[in-house]
């Protein structure tokens, strides 16, 4: 694979990220609440009863200008209420403009407790549905599918109490109490789209005022919409606390989103309809972006990280660097190749001595398979446990059994065997054994798939790979051999260089941490080898 690949690649992580973000954590997400459990039945129906239904609509701009269109619809109805949050924009993704959507529906009762939902996402790669209903407060019926397979991936996922989807729109910070700056929120929420509970922390930062337009109406000379009404409006700006992730912006009396800040430089303002949908369908139609824009509001080039230095060669054995800027705290950047002390971290590649394995798969050891319940399970998207995924695995690896063997030997196929391309869609093993193309995402997915299911425990890290004279995005398999090795079947590294900073390991549901060190994260290179 060439080096302007992998700098035109980027982190395609991260713009589909901002893609599903912007439209579940973004001006249309998050569901908050003061307390870290549910409030009273009666509070959350007392609180019900104040919903209004009704619209309101977003331009999605970018760098100062419109590349998209949002909007949140509330119905109430005798039977509950229906959230309906929709999402569209034209992204700039390594010099093209790539389209991408989302739409969801979450269905409450009247006592705003979560029901059903269902989210879609579109690309111009691959779709991808999913939906799901609570049963009970101790688990969710849960679905994910995309064209290509013959059945939804599907499984009962426990969860710890009631839950909700960051979907909604932050309603309780308005009506559960007056907003007050310096008042905090704890969220329990659980994301359909990484499949994954967690606890989002936010505080109210300040407050102001803001005047928005009301109503449009068509200037003739000027070919668009402009403003005829306006109004202002109190809102409260919403953060998530320190080393927490979630939304960012500011929010009205009842709860509605006024604007939001995203990643890749993505901003959401609230408008009157024909300005934010029609101006936009008027502008397209005029003309397609320059090249010159596209380049410069680059998503992956946003996201990039100058290294501080010129760092000389790739397949560096050792690494340095300060990092800085950021709230480093729940990432996984001290253990196994990486020492981190003091805003140092040091990486080390892995020597030959550590690429020999301390365990064998002739073994059958049921301890060994205990320790390593999860780094060997099939998951959705990633089904190690499929005829096509463990066929071709056993076929890879021929009559060889040693564990370091087979797994440089998967490194290689997949190496080899992928096109290299950006792929705007969630990483699904069996498309990418289908497709036979993807970035550092699919790579990896159908490796893990493939390691795991000939009993290699896998996991999935995700941090930094430096090209260049800037770190990118990039996501890596982990191998178990006498510890965990990293590689990287994307560049055809084993074990992978150090250049590559780990930051988080997990799936989907981890990831979408490394959003919060856009525009943030300072990294200064001071040794290199």
């Amino acid at each position: 694979m060439t080096h302007t690949f992998i700098a035109r690649r980027g982190r395609r992580r991260l713009a589909l990220a901002a893609a599903i973000l912007v439209a579940w954590l973004g001006g249309l997400a998050v569901l908050a609440r003061r307390e870290l459990y549910v409030s009273a039945p009666q509070r959350l129906a007392e609180m019900a009863q104040r919903i209004s239904p009704g619209a309101t609509f977003f331009v999605v701009e970018q760098g100062g200008r419109q590349i998209g269109f949002a909007s949140n619809t509330i119905d109430t109805t005798g039977a509950g209420i229906d959230v309906v949050d929709y999402f569209v924009a034209d992204l700039p993704i390594a010099g093209t403009s790539r389209r991408a959507s989302a739409r969801s529906v979450v269905k409450l009762s009247r006592a705003l407790a979560l029901q059903r939902f269902e989210v879609q996402i579109e690309s111009q790669d691959a779709p991808l549905r999913a939906g799901g209903r609570t049963d009970g407060d101790s688990s969710i019926v849960f679905a994910i599918s995309t064209p290509d397979q013959t059945k939804p991936d599907s499984q009962r996922i426990a969860v710890r109490g009631p839950v909700y989807l960051p979907t909604l729109v932050p309603l309780v910070v308005a009506l559960g109490e007056t907003p007050k700056v310096g008042r905090t929120y704890a969220l329990p929420t659980f994301n359909p789209t990484t499949m994954s509970q967690s606890t989002m922390r936010l505080s109210i930062r300040a407050e102001s005022l803001f005047t928005l337009v009301d109503s449009a109406t068509f200037d003739a000379a000027r070919g668009e919409w402009v403003s005829a009404l306006t109004d202002t409006v109190r809102a409260w700006r919403v953060e998530p606390e320190a080393a927490a992730g979630g939304f960012t912006g500011w929010v009205d009396m009842q709860g509605r989103v006024v604007q939001s800040s995203q990643p890749g430089g993505i901003t959401l303002r609230r408008m009157a309809y024909e300005i934010a949908f029609q101006n936009w369908r008027i502008a397209r139609d005029r003309t397609a972006a320059s090249a010159k824009d596209a380049k410069r509001d680059d998503i992956l080039e946003r996201t990039a990280i100058a290294a501080g230095a010129a760092l000389g060669r790739l397949n560096l054995t050792t690494l340095t660097a300060q990092l800085s800027g950021a709230d480093l705290r729940g990432f996984d950047l001290d253990g196994g190749r990486q020492r981190f002390r003091d805003s140092t971290l040091v990486v080390t590649r892995e020597t030959a001595p550590d690429l020999v394995p301390s365990w064998s798969l002739l073994a059958n050891d049921p301890a060994f398979k205990t320790r390593f319940a999860a780094e060997l399970a099939s998951e959705p998207l990633l089904q190690s446990n499929d005829l096509r995924i463990m066929r071709l695995a056993i076929s890879i690896a021929g009559a060889d059994r040693d564990p370091r063997v087979l797994a440089q030997k998967l490194n290689t196929w997949v190496h080899d065997s992928l096109k290299k391309e950006i792929v705007f869609s969630v990483p699904n093993a069996l498309d990418v054994l289908r497709t036979r193309k993807g970035d550092c995402n699919e790579h990896t997915q159908l490796y893990t798939a493939l390691a795991r299911s000939i009993g290699i425990p896998t996991r999935i890290a995700t941090g930094l790979a430096w090209v260049n004279g800037k770190f990118y995005y990039h996501a890596w398999p982990e191998v178990w051999l006498k510890g965990w090795v990293a590689i990287d079947p994307t560049f055809g590294q084993f074990p992978a260089d150090a250049s590559h900073l780990r930051f988080v390991v997990g799936g989907l549901g981890r990831q979408v941490e490394l959003l919060r060190l856009i525009g943030n994260l300072h990294i200064k290179v001071t040794d290199a080898k």
